[in-house]
């Protein structure tokens, strides 16, 4: 299920829904200047620049909102996959350390913990959207084995 090969990246239905949550998360507007590309650049994170980013750090609030904004991305993803609502939860110290679920009625169809949240990112759009990809079929493929579960 690789639709990033198919589409150009401003088709892919996973960067128009992570650009619509990147924008949701900006709520004085910071960003409301950016076009597409200078909006998704932060989430890419090639590994030169992984390099030179600390081994440990506490993550700022941008980092926390493109990290909440990519996992709500996944979220409605696998909503318009199933017609039924996803909603994601997140438990982070400050230190960058956690875990983010995503339930659909009482089923878990993602369980991540995380790590140096402070160096989020993917080495390119293309792998952000394999990377949302193969959640979204995951937990499709889990709500279709369980359907009682996840219309509870």
């Amino acid at each position: 299920m690789n639709q990033c090969a198919e589409a150009t990246l401003p088709d892919h239905p996973f960067i128009a829904e992570i650009i619509r949550q990147t924008r949701a998360f900006d709520s004085y507007g910071v960003n409301d200047q950016l076009d597409t590309t200078a909006l998704l650049q932060p989430y890419v994170v090639t590994k030169a620049q992984r390099r030179e980013i600390p081994i440990i750090g506490d993550p700022d609030e941008e980092i926390l909102a493109r990290l909440k904004a990519y996992y709500s991305a996944i979220a409605m993803r696998i909503e318009a996959g199933c017609g039924m609502m996803a909603t994601p939860l997140f438990n982070l110290s400050h230190e960058g350390f956690g875990r983010v679920i995503i339930s659909v009625g009482k089923l878990l169809v993602l369980d991540r913990s995380l790590r140096d949240v402070h160096r989020f990112g993917f080495e390119s759009l293309e792998q952000l959207c394999e990377q949302a990809d193969v959640h979204v079929s995951s937990a499709l493929v889990l709500i279709n084995q369980l359907p009682e579960a996840a219309a509870a």
